[in-house]
């Protein structure tokens, strides 16, 4: 069993921001896969199905940004769940825009949502995908990550959202490494 968890936060006034992209590639798997998200468990909306022969779970907490640790945890622990298993996905002001990097573990990267991951955890080993929203303006980081995207960045978004569906389903089927290869890459290269 898999857990896919998308950070964002919970609220109509943030369902476009830029820190939403987590919960926006967890719709997009939930929207492919058909697995509703209507369970509210572990702080957060669950749901549960299949990506081919794996048993795969969907998770968007609602604890905002800042204490997803608390979301996550409950759902490691309920289901005891290895941190080889969980896949976090989030964004990243230090990626340019829609740009995706995967990793098996490391820091949070200043990113608080996976700070308290890696509290909550007590390790910073399990995976997680980051996509790039674009670095902020100087000094205006709250802003930007809670600013929606420009509407001349909304295509470019919607490709990149697709795009990190697609990486993880890889690493559903083919595992990290090969991920990693996969996707790590410049789209030109």
């Amino acid at each position: 069993m898999k857990l896919i968890v998308g950070l964002g936060n919970p609220g109509s006034e943030y369902r476009n921001s830029r820190h939403n992209v987590g919960f926006m590639v967890i719709d997009e798997l939930s929207h492919r896969w058909s697995i509703e998200l209507k369970q509210h468990k572990f702080q957060g909306l669950f749901g549960k199905g299949r990506f081919g022969i794996q048993q795969v779970m969907l998770l968007k907490p609602q604890t905002y940004m800042n204490r997803s640790g608390l979301s996550v945890a409950e759902a490691l622990t309920f289901y005891k769940i290895l941190l080889d298993d969980v896949l976090v996905v989030v964004d990243d002001m230090a990626l340019e825009l829609a740009r995706i990097r995967l990793r098996s573990q490391g820091s949070p990267g200043g990113h608080h949502g996976l700070q308290d991951i890696i509290d909550h955890a007590g390790t910073d080993e399990f995976a997680r995908l980051r996509i790039g929203i674009g670095p902020s303006p100087a000094g205006r980081a709250t802003d930007h990550v809670l600013g929606d995207f420009f509407p001349e960045e909304q295509p470019t978004m919607a490709a990149a959202i697709h795009n990190a569906a697609d990486a993880v389903e890889v690493w559903l089927q083919a595992g990290i490494d090969e991920t990693m290869n996969r996707f790590n890459r410049q789209p030109d290269e």
